[in-house]
């Protein structure tokens, strides 16, 4: 399991760099980020949350693993509020505003080209994960940040 990040680490503010190339390196980080991201129950996990500043994500909202390189969100439409929380702000959670709907095209994990067609929980999900890529924070966007523990048993929660 990769070591997580967490808040004050500078590489979480930093604007991730693009993947010149999918390689076995490439490979190696999607599959260990994964790994780690489920040993943490999260849902989502970036790369610069395991030390990388490199454009690499992975998610996981129950429907199958997803692996980006290089993430882009094409589209985006409809509004949808709701509290997220963060593997590497473990400690607090906040409403956010995101897009109901996202179109996402990035590579996989061969280097080809892909599209992700998603809504809710999943487009929640992959919107927090390219945030991170940018060096942005869920709690640079929310409103009513609480402790964690307010909204332990909230069904509306996404853990990054």
């Amino acid at each position: 399991m990769l070591d997580i990040r967490v808040v004050g680490d500078e590489v979480l503010r930093q604007k991730a760099k693009p993947v010149r190339r999918v390689n076995k390196e490439v490979q190696t980080l999607l599959r260990e980020m994964a790994e780690t991201m489920y040993e943490a129950d999260g849902i989502g996990l970036a790369a610069p949350q395991v030390g990388i500043s490199r454009r690499v994500i992975v998610a996981d909202v129950g429907e199958g693993l997803v692996e980006l390189v290089n993430p882009e969100i094409l589209y985006r439409e409809g509004v949808q509020t709701g509290f997220e929380g963060c593997l590497s702000i473990p400690d607090l959670m906040g409403e956010v505003e995101r897009a109901q709907n996202i179109r996402v095209t990035g590579l996989d994990s061969h280097g080809r080209q892909v599209w992700v067609d998603c809504d809710g929980l999943m487009a929640r999900c992959l919107q927090h994960e390219i945030d991170h890529l940018d060096g942005v924070l869920f709690t640079d966007l929310a409103v009513n940040v609480v402790p964690r523990t307010a909204r332990a048993d909230d069904e509306e929660v996404v853990l990054d």
